[in-house]
């Protein structure tokens, strides 16, 4: 038993140097990142020891039924079974991580297992076909040559493995069995090992280099409930009170008797939802023109923010004007969301008529469900449209997305107010796009979603239609590029929004600070819509309300307004950037804020 646990704990170890020459650059700190990770390793090593140590006990109590030729051979056979699907599962774990790791920028977690189980074709549209071949090619060599050393190993041990020993020696492997506790806990101490113990580092990457990718995939998946236990810093009562002030507290008074920005009461509103477009992309030459046309045209929101790293985080954020949390997709739980007011629902009472509009598949990340549960009985996707015109991995590329837009629009004569979400999907790995202006792959992919943007305004403005329009143009998450950049930066959750149209009164730029939770408040204070229920959107053009934005990254939260910036690593257990002269009472905010926000999950 000990060798097998030995041989589990190699196996873990030599991942290590692999992910540091891949994503870190070399191997020069390969002892301390396997130093800090090993805890992680020998915890993974119990768990798959356990039950061989369990055979291995059941053989070595001396009944007589286990000691026949047969028995033996079942218990052999039941041991290379195990073996091959541990070995299978460590090797899946090691691919996977090194294989996304370049997309997500922190270790395997439980995300592909929702990916996949939605909708297993736009999991897979960011890969090529090779990769996807290298990648079943790795995890079968990987799970071979692992399965060929433990049978190597078996094969010296086994012949006096399964004999009837001495009442002493079923006691030792008694307590052998019962040891493993220690290192799949790691210790005796009150907390139970955790990811967090790996990190040691202010370089993200050699952190997530010394996290055992199995481990964290497993614990991600055991915080997929019990939200109310998570990021969990202090008494609740004593977390409401620093809260308290940051929440909406909007009366309905003040709400009918704002200055709407508007020129017509009840406009057409469309909101875009724009693929990984980050503010620094928008700053580069000659990729986005209609984009930086339109913030001189309307509202550019200069200090805005996306609130998550992924689609399904960031549409939680803007239709349902809720903070996303970060270790959870709250869209994999419809019970909860249907339970969160939301823009979507405000607006369909109000009498707005509700369409939504995605090239995709529309149950992928269970968004369907989300969507349904806001009020959108119409949601347009891939399979709505000819087969031929399904042309990317993604589904339907963006220009023939708002062709079908346009088309509807056209044959619609309804005197209802509308409110079209249209999701774009083009800029997206592996950026391949009907279009060919820049020599950059991902820029001129995000220079095609800009074109289609600027042709989707242009028909507007022609319809007839631009005098009652409100466009709003916001990123689905923090951006896509530059690529590979940390994560703990608040820059990288900076995006664009830009609110245009002929429905809007004025233009200009507004510098208050905000994030995709706050869309839902500013939009329906501009309407007049009372929106009092959603206490963690703010209006930021209300000069009485609260203004920060408000971002989470895996694993941690960034609170930032015009004085002061705190980004908390919950993994370090630390600040990693901290300025501002609040930067103390801030961290204590951000910390009580994310508390209530899994608190308030908990109680959906």
């Amino acid at each position: 038993m000990l060798s097998i646990f030995v041989l589990w704990t190699i196996l873990s170890v030599l991942q290590k140097p692999v992910f540091l020459l891949l994503h870190a650059g070399g191997v020069t700190q390969a002892w301390t990142v396997v130093e800090h990770g090993l805890g992680l390793d020998l915890s993974v090593a119990g768990y798959l020891t356990a039950i061989p140590g369990l055979l291995l006990l059941a053989s070595s109590v001396g009944l007589r039924v286990l000691h026949t030729p047969r028995a033996t051979r079942v218990m052999g056979i039941i041991m290379r079974i195990w073996i091959g699907v541990a070995a299978m599962l460590l090797s899946m774990s090691f691919a996977a991580n090194i294989a996304l790791y370049a997309y997500w920028q922190f270790p395997l977690d439980a995300t592909p297992i929702f990916f996949i189980t939605s909708s297993p074709k736009d999991a897979m549209a960011s890969v090529q076909w090779w990769q996807g071949l290298a990648g079943v090619a790795a995890v079968a060599v990987l799970t071979w040559a692992a399965y060929r050393l433990f049978c190597l190993l078996l094969r010296r041990f086994e012949p006096q493995a399964y004999r009837p020993v001495a009442w002493w020696g079923n006691l030792a492997m008694l307590v052998a069995v019962g040891a493993l506790f220690l290192p799949i806990r790691g210790g005796v101490t009150v907390a139970a090992i955790n990811t967090g113990s790996a990190y040691f580092s202010e370089n993200p990457r050699l952190n997530h280099a010394a996290v055992n990718p199995l481990f964290s995939f497993l614990e991600s998946m055991s915080h997929q409930s019990d939200f109310a236990s998570q990021y969990h810093f202090m008494d609740d009562k004593q977390a409401a009170r620093l809260v308290a002030p940051m929440l909406n507290h909007t009366s309905m008074h003040a709400t009918a008797g704002r200055d709407t920005l508007l020129t017509v009461s009840r406009p057409d509103i469309y909101l875009i939802v724009l693929e990984s477009f980050s503010d620094t992309l928008t700053r580069q030459p000659n990729v986005t023109p209609h984009l930086n046309g339109l913030k001189r045209e309307g509202i550019y929101f200069s200090r805005f923010y996306a609130n998550s790293f992924r689609t399904d985080r960031g549409l939680v954020a803007t239709l349902l004007g809720y903070p996303a949390p970060a270790t959870v997709s709250l869209m994999k739980f419809p019970n909860k969301t249907a339970r969160i007011p939301s823009l979507s629902g405000h607006l369909k009472r109000s009498g707005w008529g509700l369409k939504y509009y995605y090239g995709g598949d529309a149950d992928f990340t269970n968004m369907r469900s989300f969507l349904v549960n806001q009020g959108f009985d119409d949601v347009v996707e891939d399979l709505d449209f000819p087969v031929a015109e399904r042309l990317s991995k993604w589904g339907v590329p963006d220009h023939l997305l708002f062709r079908r837009v346009e088309q509807e629009l056209a044959a619609d004569h309804s005197h209802a107010p509308r409110f079209r979400v249209i999701q774009t999907s083009s800029s997206h790995e592996p950026f391949d796009v009907p279009y060919n202006r820049l020599k950059d792959k991902a820029l001129n992919a995000f220079a095609y979603a800009d074109s289609c943007v600027g042709g989707f305004v242009r028909y507007l403005k022609a319809s007839g239609r631009w005098n009652r329009s409100l466009v709003l143009l916001v990123p689905d998450h923090l951006g896509a590029w530059p690529q590979e950049p940390d994560n703990f930066k608040s820059w990288r959750f900076h995006v664009p929004m830009i609110w245009t149209g002929g429905a809007l009164g004025r233009r200009g730029v507004t510098g208050t600070y905000g994030s995709q939770q706050d869309i839902a408040a500013t939009l329906l204070a501009c309407l007049g819509i009372d929106h009092r229920d959603m206490i963690f959107s703010k209006d930021m053009l209300d000069h009485n309300s609260p203004h920060f934005a408000f971002f989470m990254m895996n694993d941690g939260f960034g609170i930032i307004d015009d004085s002061t910036e705190v980004i908390y690593d919950h993994k370090l257990r630390k600040t990693v950037v901290s300025r501002g002269p609040e930067r103390a009472a801030f961290l204590a905010k951000g910390k009580a804020y994310t508390q209530m926000v899994y608190k308030d999950i908990s109680e959906k």
